[in-house]
């Protein structure tokens, strides 16, 4: 498994949009094929408005393909992104 972290520095008092927006995005069915079964994760800073966006993919090709499914627009409310990382997921541990 792969992932894909992009992070995002905005207003605070945008985290509720930015929130409202991604959750609008996944259930309109507009979602590019290259992100399909995608899985996310938001995670948001409500103080100082900073967001990570994890997206999880099987593959490493299927991520590249994901990043430049992503690199091709931004959500209105996101705020500016200031980096994008990618990782191979060593593992899931629950406890």
């Amino acid at each position: 498994m792969w992932a894909r972290v992009a992070r995002f520095e905005g207003d605070p008092g945008n985290v509720d949009a930015a929130i409202e927006e991604a959750r609008g995005f996944a259930a309109s069915g507009d979602v590019p094929p290259e992100l399909a079964g995608t899985k996310m994760l938001m995670l948001v800073d409500r103080q100082s408005g900073g967001r990570l966006m994890v997206a999880m993919f099987d593959t490493e090709e299927a991520m590249r393909r994901g990043d430049a499914a992503m690199n091709a627009g931004q959500p209105r409310n996101a705020g500016r992104r200031s980096s994008v990382e990618f990782y191979e997921v060593a593992g899931e541990i629950a406890l």
